[in-house]
């Protein structure tokens, strides 16, 4: 469950502005529930989205973006669900003004510990994303909790959506990705 809103915390602040605004230009993967538009933001509350700040998950690479759908599918679920489409879209992206916090040592230094990292423990996390949106950062880079890669979360309100094109999209085989990546003991 998220915190209430309690402002942002003045040192969390400081130590964001101080960081480096990077550009980003290049492809990256986010998957979609078949029928719905690619740039939908996400609903709700996660990793790097308090519930008032709207965000579009991507990952670096393909396989990072099917895993993290993956999981959350697969949460509190003794079987994989069968008929549920989803979409595999490649998008083009431009950033201008990216945070990055690529390895686990920078998210430890704004506070976050490093064991629950891969846990659905969202509150330090979600602070530092509202503090960079709130500063104008147009995103974050950040690691995956799912898979060996990085991902790039674009802030809805900060980010130009017009440096974004879909480059393909195609529908997600759950059955064959799952053959391939999930350990048999696993879900």
């Amino acid at each position: 469950m998220t915190a209430p809103y309690r402002g942002h915390d003045d040192r969390l602040l400081d130590a964001l502005d101080n960081l480096e605004r990077h550009a980003f230009d290049g492809s990256v993967w986010r998957v979609v529930r078949q029928g719905r538009a690619a740039f939908d933001g996400s609903r709700g509350s996660g990793r790097w989205n308090p519930s008032d700040l709207s965000v579009l998950y991507t990952s670096m690479t393909a396989d990072g973006a099917l895993s993290e759908i993956h999981f959350h599918i697969s949460r509190s679920q003794p079987v994989f669900p069968s008929r549920i489409r989803h979409d595999l879209c490649e998008i083009s992206t431009k950033t201008e003004q990216t945070l990055i916090l690529a390895n686990m040592d920078e998210l430890t230094a704004l506070g976050v510990k490093q064991e629950n990292y891969q846990q659905l423990l969202y509150h330090r996390t979600q602070e530092i994303a509202a503090a960079a949106a709130f500063l104008g950062f147009d995103g974050i880079i950040a690691p995956s909790a799912r898979h060996t890669c990085q991902n790039l979360v674009l802030f809805l309100d900060t980010y130009n959506l017009e440096n974004a094109e879909v480059v393909s999209r195609q529908a997600v085989d759950w059955a064959d990705w799952r053959r391939k990546n999930i350990k048999p003991d696993s879900n």
